[in-house]
């Protein structure tokens, strides 16, 4: 370890910077954010830098700096563009005892400034000794991105009610149980969405022994891993259950908790599936266990996923359920294909429509998806494939509209087949087709760009 990481209480003690410029500003507001009580010494000052210093009343030495300026600090910062000068202000903060930082100089430095992720109370420092700042500022945005914008929050509301976990559970294993079933489930959930008064009533039903399961129905994208939202990812890493069907990528499920529980509850054209009323009943019997469920879905919850029913069944039984929205599989294939579903030369609209056999029968609104103008999405289109696509011509379109369908969406081994309304179904049986697919029909397939 080349330096110990610690966090400074700098409320009110004095510090002293030396230099005017841009620099010196940055860390100037970083000082002042710290409530540090600052003193400048440089010959001249910048225009950002005059702006903070009238704002917060600052005292401004103008003039070179003296080694006897480090005096009483309790932090010194280096910011000036000249290495003499900070290393002068170094050595004198050594002989002083004080802490110097010089800037992006960490060779004469006892004390470095890291990149910092501030969801305050919580903060998280990042550095690289020194060696590449760049570095640091790219790994802050890493973390930051991984991190929920609440979570200084949920931190605060933690802190406020920490007392009283302490003296309702008596021993320190139980507290920590406690606090993680509060992270990772509904409590940190409503306090990230604002609802704290739901959270404060969960907060006491789960302190009296009343586990708090809930669901977060996930929108798994259309394959892709890196498609997951932000959101989603952070749900599916916390869960203590995964619920996922047929067309969730395994690779999604590398996400989830090693020790999580994996349940499949796919849905497949001629092979055995799960009833959706079974999968509501076990969304339903897993939150009541008290658990953190993730039910993955894919593309997103609610564009033919049935997500409205489990929804449904879910607010019937009390149990408290998030939607986090996900690509659905129309914008995916569309995008990784090249095709723009809406392109303003020949599309002024879209249509979403499942090809879903019911009754052994594909009962759409044949007139109305014949219409010039438009581009027509098909899901779960494949069995059907040359009924849809013979009833699209019977009502009207021209046979040599272009069409196209796309096999594994997303994925490595996504296959695309191009053809016109007359001739795609022949195509996509000679190249040995057998889903997950999405068809798209209208004039924009022909300005499919690789």
């Amino acid at each position: 370890m080349d330096y110990l990481p610690l966090f400074l209480d700098l409320k009110g003690r004095p510090c002293l910077l030396v230099g005017g410029g841009e620099i010196a500003q940055r860390k100037l507001d970083l000082l002042l954010r710290a409530g540090a009580d600052v003193e400048i010494v440089s010959p001249a000052l910048g225009e950002e830098t005059r702006r903070l210093v009238a704002a917060h009343g600052l005292t401004v030495h103008t003039r070179p700096f003296a080694p006897e300026d480090v005096r009483g600090r309790y932090l010194v910062v280096a910011a000036t563009d000249d290495p003499a000068v900070n290393a002068a202000v170094f050595e004198a903060g050594n002989a002083a005892h004080t802490l110097v930082n010089s800037v992006d100089q960490p060779e004469i430095s006892s004390a470095i400034f890291p990149a910092i992720v501030d969801r305050s109370p919580v903060q998280i420092a990042i550095s690289t000794g020194g060696s590449s700042p760049t570095l640091a500022r790219v790994v802050r945005g890493w973390i930051e991105a991984r991190l929920p914008s609440g979570l200084g929050a949920l931190a605060s509301f933690i802190r406020d009610r920490r007392n009283s976990v302490k003296t309702a559970l008596g021993t320190v294993s139980e507290r920590q149980r406690f606090w993680e079933r509060v992270i990772g489930g509904a409590i940190a959930e409503n306090v990230y969405r604002g609802d704290s008064e739901k959270a404060e009533a969960q907060f006491h039903e789960e302190l009296a022994g009343r586990d708090s399961g809930f669901v977060a129905l996930i929108g798994a994208g259309p394959g892709d891993p890196e498609l997951l939202t932000l959101k989603a990812l952070r749900l599916l890493q916390s869960a203590d259950v995964v619920l996922y069907d047929n067309l969730v990528n395994r690779g999604i499920l590398d996400y989830a908790r090693r020790d999580a529980e994996l349940i499949y509850v796919g849905k497949k054209w001629k092979a055995p599936s799960t009833r959706q009323d079974s999968i509501n009943a076990l969304l339903v019997e897993q939150a009541k266990a008290g658990k953190s469920v993730a039910r993955l879905k894919g593309g997103d919850p609610f564009i033919f996923g049935r997500g409205g029913e489990e929804i449904e069944s879910l607010l019937a039984a009390g149990v408290d359920c998030i939607v986090v929205p996900g690509i659905t599989a129309a914008l995916g294939a569309a995008a990784y294909s090249g095709i723009p579903l809406t392109h303003r030369n020949v599309a002024q609209s879209v249509r979403f429509v499942t090809g879903h056999r019911a009754e052994n029968r594909i009962n759409l609104q044949w007139p109305e998806l014949a219409k010039p103008d438009q581009t027509l999405v098909i899901y779960m289109g494949l069995p059907g494939i040359e009924e849809i696509l013979v009833q699209l011509m019977a009502h009207g379109l021209p046979e040599n509209t272009p069409a196209a369908l796309i096999e594994k969406a997303t994925l490595p081994e996504q296959q695309l087949v191009i053809g016109t309304v007359s001739n795609l179904a022949e195509k996509v049986r000679a190249a040995g087709v057998t889903g997950p697919t999405m068809a798209i029909v209208g004039d924009v397939v022909a300005y499919r760009r690789t």
